[in-house]
């Protein structure tokens, strides 16, 4: 079986949770990632060098908080009744001095800060609104991305 084959018969690469990412070794980064069914192509714009076939890694990162608080949102909105027709939520990753975030424990060097701008189409009240926002920072990959992250990493022998 050539190397950027998933085996869709082999219950690591299928199983619920996991997530496989491998190299399709075409152009310089293009990566098949394989969720469950789902298939999707990441890779990088041609002016770093890929093919502009997907999102980046940072994009797919945003993407995950994106799509988190959007659901967390209408989950709540739909649990208080509250009149929510439509979520947008619109994300930029930078890396910034961390000098100029007055909040950070970090006071040296960089630090990476991502932008959110939630846009709530509805009827909804000010203390709606503000309710809302409060809830999107309650999002599990919100969470996630604030607290302290154990990563472990083995070699795993090729198949």
């Amino acid at each position: 079986m050539p190397a950027e084959s998933i085996d869709l018969n082999n219950a690591a690469d299928t199983a619920p949770g996991t997530v496989v990412v491998r190299e399709t070794r075409l152009g310089k980064f293009q990566q098949q990632i394989i969720s469950g069914g789902h298939r999707l192509v990441a890779d990088e714009p041609v002016k770093a060098g890929g093919l502009d076939s997907g999102p980046g890694p940072y994009d797919l990162l945003l993407a995950a908080l994106g799509a988190c608080t959007s659901m967390t949102l209408r989950l709540y909105a739909d649990h208080k009744q509250l009149p929510l027709r439509r979520v947008q939520v619109r994300l930029r990753h930078s890396r910034v001095y961390a000098s100029d975030c007055a909040e950070c424990e970090t006071k040296e060097g960089m630090l990476d800060r991502i932008d959110r701008a939630i846009t709530l189409e509805g009827d909804l009240t000010a203390e709606q609104r503000k309710r809302l926002l409060e809830i999107a920072d309650k999002c599990p990959v919100h969470r996630t991305l604030t607290s302290e992250i154990d990563i472990r990493t083995v070699e795993e022998p090729a198949r």
